[in-house]
């Protein structure tokens, strides 16, 4: 019995380097890329979606409706796996990096689309008053606080995307997760090591979750009570 545990505690410790080491240079810059760029595309599909071209509505519309109605897995499985049927061969990072950033992108496009519209409608009207054009107000006034309302759901979504990212793991990138499963076939550990794997997520999306309450009260700095 002592020497089982004396196993279990082994593999315990000579696992987490690892983890911890594919989680630093893999789960967190993927989520950071793919956010990034996720949210780049959120915002050019939210302005989309509220401008006044019909043919750009249609377009946000249709990608918006087609990748929310899709699992994320099937996405990567259809960039990773499917494309090279059409000739168009990527990694498998890359392709991560692009289904995540057209995940992400669908799904923040409706949070920053609703956050700009939640602004009155007398802010437009003053900022037109005061002279500026549309691009301006919508620079200078509108998204200072369409920001402070998008915060909250924007950081919600990056802490489900560290976690989502362990769905690379099935199109071969070495993330936490694939670490986790390689370590675990030659181990025989799962709940072991997938526990390990967890916990480690779980103080990943700790520090996020507690950036995420310093970033709010940071952008609500000049609101009082």
């Amino acid at each position: 019995m002592d020497d089982q545990i004396l196993r279990l505690v082994g593999i315990l410790i000579d696992s987490f380097i690892p983890l911890l080491k594919a989680g630093l240079m893999f789960t967190v810059p993927l989520a950071l890329i793919s956010f990034a760029l996720g949210l780049t595309l959120a915002f050019l599909t939210a302005l989309a979606r509220i401008s006044s071209s019909k043919v750009l509505q249609s377009i946000s519309r249709f990608y918006v409706w087609l990748i929310r109605g899709t699992p994320l897995l099937v996405q990567l499985f259809i960039i990773f796996y499917g494309l090279p049927a059409v000739g168009v061969t990527l990694s498998a990072f890359p392709s991560a990096v692009i289904g995540f950033t057209l995940n992400v992108g669908a799904y923040n496009s409706e949070t920053i689309r609703a956050a700009i519209q939640s602004i009155d409608k007398g802010q437009w009207e003053a900022s037109k008053a005061l002279g500026l054009t549309r691009g301006k107000a919508l620079r200078y006034v509108v998204l200072p606080q369409a920001l402070r309302v998008a915060i909250p759901p924007l950081s919600n979504s990056f802490i489900g995307l560290v976690k989502d990212t362990s769905l690379a793991a099935a199109i071969t990138v070495t993330e936490m997760f694939q670490v986790a499963q390689q370590i675990t076939a030659r181990t025989y550990e799962p709940l072991l090591l997938y526990t390990e794997a967890a916990f480690i997520y779980l103080i990943f999306c700790s520090v996020l979750t507690h950036l995420q309450g310093k970033l709010e009260v940071y952008s609500s700095r000049h609101l009082t009570s």
